[in-house]
C-alpha cells in the first residue's frame, strides 16, 4: 500500500510504484473515476487533435432532428 499527503493546493505526488504500474510518465494525463468513497486513477490516452479535426466534418453528417427521429428506436 502507498500513501501520499495532500498539499494545501490539493496536489499529491503519485508514488513511483503506482506510476510504473499504470505506465504514467511526466506530461501524461490521468482520469479519475469515482465509485462511492473510492477513486480509480486511470492513465488517459492522448487526444489526437489532428485526427479529430480531420473527421469533425463527418461527425455532423448524422446530427439532425430527422436523424434523431429515424434512429430513436435502435
Amino acid at each position: 500500500m502507498n500513501i501520499s499527503k495532500l498539499s494545501s493546493k490539493g496536489q499529491v505526488t503519485i508514488p513511483k510504484e503506482v506510476r510504473r504500474a499504470i505506465g504514467l510518465e511526466a506530461g501524461d494525463y490521468v482520469l479519475y473515476e469515482i465509485e462511492g468513497e473510492k477513486v480509480k486513477l486511470i492513465r488517459a490516452h492522448p487526444f489526437d487533435a489532428a485526427y479529430h479535426a480531420a473527421i469533425s466534418e463527418t461527425l455532423e453528417e448524422w446530427n439532425s432532428i430527422e436523424d434523431d427521429e429515424a434512429f430513436s428506436d435502435l
